[in-house]
C-alpha cells in the first residue's frame, strides 16, 4: 500500500464540537495522528443532549471522534499547560476553536504556542472571525453560520413563513472543509518556507461562502427575498411533489422544448398537451395552474414508480430522502460515501472527496475520554511515575 498523504503529520485537536474537531478527523483519514485534547470532563459533544439506554455517546462524536487519540488533561493548571507545551514542540498542526479570551487565559493564544516551535501551523476556528466588536463572542452554526448569514431567512417558502432552524452540524461540517483548506494551504506555504503559520475560519464566514449567490445578489443592489409557496412557483418543473405512498420527489427540468416533450410522454396526462402550456414562456405565465396540475398527476402513483419513469426518460430530479434510506441508498454504498468501522458493521459518513492513489485509514472508534493519556505521555518522554504523580494531582483525568 501506498504511504498516506499525512503519515507522520501530527495534529493536536484542542477543540470542541464539531467544526474544529472535525477538520482533524479529514486529516486522519489521511494518515495524520490525531491527539484530542479534552478537558477532565471531556468535551461536552461527546454526551447526548438526551440520553438512551445503552447508547450514552453522541452520535455525532462518532463521526468526528474517530480515528484519535484521547488525551484528558486540565489546561486552567500550569503543570498541564507544560504537558501541552511540550506535545506542541514537536506537533505539526495545533486545531482550536476555544473562544479567544478563554485562550488568553489558558495560555494556547498563537502567541504563547508560536515560539515553541517555528513550523506549527496553528488553525483558529471562531463564530464571528478574527476582528470586529464581536470577534471575542462564542457562536454555534445555528447562530452564526445559518442565523446571521441570512441562509435562515431565505430558505422556507415566503416571508410569511416561521423561519427553520438548522439540524446539527448543518454550518459546521462545511465550516470544517473550510478549516482544513487553510490548514493544507498553509502546509504548503511550510514546505517552501520551512515556516509554521497562523491560520484562521469562521462560521460567519463560512455561512457568507455557502450563502454566496444570494449575498452577492445584495452587495450588486438585487433585492433577494425567500422563494415562494411551492403552489405559487414561477417554474412547475422545478418544483416538489408528492407521490401516491407520502413520498417527495423534486424536479430539476432545464426549459428546452424537447426536454418538455421527453417529460410530457413521461407522464401521459392530456393536459400537459393544452396550449397554455405549449411554450416555456407560456408554462410560465401559467405555473400555478400547471403546478396544480401535476399535483395530481404525481399523486396518482408511487415514488418507485415515478423514479423508474423519470430516469427512463433521461430526466433530472431528485428524490427527497429521508434519514433511514441512507444506510440502503446503493448509489450512496457503491460511491464509497459510507465507510465501515474497522472490524465492525457500524457505518460511518467517510470524508467527502478522495485522492487517486490512496486509501484511507479504516475509521477507528472515537476513544474514550482519556484513554490514551498515558500512551501519549510515554511517547513524548515521561516516566510512568511522573505520570502517576500527574494523575494523583488531577492534572489528567
Amino acid at each position: 500500500m501506498a504511504a498516506r498523504i499525512f503519515d507522520g503529520l501530527r495534529v493536536i485537536d484542542c477543540a470542541s464540537y464539531i467544526a474544529g474537531p472535525a477538520a482533524a478527523t479529514v486529516m486522519s483519514d489521511f494518515g495524520a495522528a490525531v491527539i484530542k485534547i479534552e478537558p477532565p470532563g471531556g468535551d461536552p459533544y461527546r454526551r447526548r443532549a438526551v440520553p438512551v439506554a445503552g447508547r450514552p455517546l453522541n452520535p455525532g462524536f462518532v463521526l468526528d471522534g474517530r480515528n484519535k487519540r484521547s488525551l484528558a488533561l486540565d489546561l486552567r493548571t500550569e503543570a498541564g499547560r507544560l504537558v501541552l507545551y511540550r506535545l506542541v514542540k514537536s506537533a505539526d498542526v495545533f486545531i482550536t476553536n476555544y473562544p479567544p479570551p478563554a485562550r488568553r487565559r489558558l495560555a494556547i493564544a498563537y502567541a504563547d504556542l508560536a515560539p515553541l516551535n517555528q513550523r506549527l501551523i496553528y488553525a483558529s476556528f471562531s463564530g464571528y472571525g478574527e476582528s470586529g466588536p464581536e470577534a471575542d463572542k462564542p457562536g454555534f452554526d445555528a447562530t452564526a453560520w445559518w442565523a446571521r448569514t441570512g441562509l435562515m431567512h431565505l430558505v422556507r417558502a415566503g416571508e410569511a413563513v416561521t423561519p427553520a432552524r438548522s439540524l446539527p452540524g448543518m454550518g459546521d461540517h462545511p465550516s470544517a472543509m473550510g478549516t482544513y483548506g487553510a490548514i493544507v494551504t498553509a502546509l504548503y506555504q511550510r514546505e517552501r518556507t520551512g515556516k509554521g503559520n497562523y491560520v484562521s475560519s469562521s462560521l460567519l464566514a463560512n455561512g457568507l461562502w455557502a450563502n454566496g449567490c444570494s449575498v452577492q445578489a445584495a452587495l450588486c443592489g438585487d433585492k433577494v427575498v425567500p422563494q415562494p409557496p411551492r403552489e405559487e412557483g414561477v417554474n412547475a418543473l422545478r418544483v416538489h411533489y408528492r407521490c401516491r405512498d407520502g413520498r417527495w420527489l423534486l424536479l430539476s427540468i432545464a426549459s428546452d422544448e424537447w426536454r418538455w416533450q421527453k417529460f410530457k410522454n413521461c407522464l401521459a396526462a392530456q393536459q400537459l398537451d393544452e396550449p397554455r402550456f405549449a411554450s416555456a414562456a407560456a408554462r410560465e405565465e401559467n405555473a400555478q395552474e400547471l403546478i396544480r396540475i401535476l399535483d395530481a398527476v404525481f399523486a396518482t402513483r408511487d415514488l418507485a414508480e415515478w423514479r423508474a419513469a423519470l430516469d427512463a426518460a433521461g430526466l433530472v430530479f431528485g428524490i427527497i430522502a429521508e434519514p433511514d434510506d441512507i444506510p440502503k441508498d446503493p448509489q450512496i454504498l457503491a460511491s464509497g460515501a459510507l465507510v465501515r468501522f474497522a472490524g465492525e458493521d457500524l457505518l460511518t459518513v467517510d470524508s467527502p472527496f478522495a485522492i487517486a492513489g490512496q486509501d484511507k485509514v479504516p475509521p477507528r472508534q472515537a476513544p474514550q475520554l482519556g484513554e490514551h493519556s498515558d500512551e501519549v505521555l510515554r511517547e513524548a518522554g515521561y516516566a510512568d511515575g511522573e505520570i502517576a504523580e500527574l494523575r494523583a494531582a488531577g492534572i489528567l483525568a
